[in-house]
């Protein structure tokens, strides 16, 4: 687990399972973990969950939150999930928020990811009263403070009003205004609205599961939203129209290692499910009139794909600011200096020197440099500034 959050999640573990006991009127059990019974209960909720709402997806969109044994199993199963995957996108974010509003909230899993990030007063929102109602219970059991309000997007409401530092979108976009491109338009619509929300040098973020079809519609919505005039903060460095839509086979997702609390490992179990690593689609959006982060010098390429090594080589598509494309090296064409190709992680964004044109992308050889300039789910350093030329910016006797 995160050395970063690790700890946080482990703390709430035994707060979800007692709000949980306590929404069903059953306060007996160990604090820390599930009886045998409780793992197969849940399991059984999660197995309908995931079937709903990754596999046929006829739960998305629908009133899920309001039947209490599929609250239950997305509480103990989906929850410490998003957590994990908010406080993975945090970690991108180029100031620490204050003022938070997580919309689409349900139990409160990204709106407690932001308060232990450092956020100092957060508003969870969501159309759902008994998922709120077990967020305030959390608040409650863990000592800290949130405040909700009702927020049903299917019925055009207008987000909470006021002004924030960070607002947040966990698996709500890919549930709204169906599930083809006609959903593009609605969706970017709202990201809009919502943005007009966001602080000067705040953030939106919008994360949603990773699977191919949620993930393409989320990469469109980015390009109608690149189209209106907005910067994107992460994970792209492109900013033209993104090159992973041009394959019908391609998209773009994050993975992060992540060993899972025993709690979950359990209830993935009893559900059927694998799931060895944290996986997401996600976008953070600079609000209207701000610009793309100012470009470094060198030549960069965040990782977005898994090590496609081959017989004495490495491979990985790397995409940056001149695009998507292939960066492989030969085993044989290792040193010091570029050895770190060859450990890198989906997300790691890392620097190139000396590459050379070569089929659709880019080859490494033993006279390459390459650097990590940030880790998978750290922000990108911002550009040194530009050093003024030799004699000017002195004062007179300096």
């Amino acid at each position: 687990m995160s050395g970063a959050y690790g700890k946080d999640l482990e703390r709430w573990i035994p707060r979800l399972i007692a709000v949980w006991r306590a929404a069903r009127n059953r306060g007996d059990g160990p604090e820390t973990r599930l009886t045998p019974q409780e793992v197969k209960e849940v399991g059984a909720g999660v197995k309908q969950l995931s079937l709903g709402l990754t596999r046929d997806r006829k739960l998305a969109g629908a009133k899920y939150m309001d039947d209490p044994k599929l609250l239950g199993a997305y509480l103990l199963f989906y929850w410490p999930v998003s957590y994990a995957q908010a406080r993975e996108a945090l970690g991108e974010l180029p100031n620490r928020p204050r003022t938070v509003l997580d919309l689409g909230s349900g139990p409160g899993p990204m709106a407690f990811a932001a308060l232990d990030a450092g956020a100092a007063e957060v508003t969870a929102a969501d159309r759902s009263k008994p998922a709120l109602t077990l967020a305030r219970a959390l608040a409650a059991e863990a000592g800290e403070a949130l405040a909700t309000r009702e927020w049903d997007p299917t019925r055009k409401a207008a987000p909470p009003e006021g002004k924030y530092d960070l607002i947040t979108m966990g698996h709500v976009l890919n549930e709204l205004y169906g599930s083809g491109d006609e959903a593009v338009k609605p969706r970017a619509e709202l990201l809009e609205q919502v943005l007009a929300q966001v602080k000067p040098g705040g953030s939106l973020l919008v994360l949603e599961p990773a699977l191919r079809e949620t993930s393409r519609l989320l990469l469109k919505v980015r390009d109608a939203m690149v189209e209106k005039g907005y910067a994107i903060r992460a994970p792209c460095m492109y900013r033209g129209a993104c090159p992973a839509l041009v394959k019908e086979s391609d998209w773009c997702h994050a993975e992060r290692d992540w060993p899972m609390p025993k709690v979950v490992e359990e209830i993935a179990r009893a559900a059927g499910l694998h799931k060895e690593s944290l996986k997401m689609s996600y976008l953070m959006l600079a609000p209207k009139g701000e610009g793309w982060p100012e470009p470094r010098p060198e030549r960069l390429f965040r990782i977005v794909s898994e090590s496609l090594e081959g017989k004495g080589r490495q491979r990985f598509i790397g995409c940056g600011p001149e695009g998507r494309m292939g960066l492989a090296m030969q085993e044989k064409h290792r040193t010091e200096k570029n050895e770190r190709f060859f450990k890198l992680h989906r997300g790691d964004v890392i620097s190139v020197t000396n590459t050379e044109a070569k089929g659709d992308g880019l080859a490494l050889d033993d006279t390459s440099e390459v650097k990590v300039v940030a880790y998978a789910g750290k922000g990108v350093p911002p550009a040194p500034p530009t050093p003024l030329p030799s004699g000017e910016g002195k004062g007179e006797g300096s």
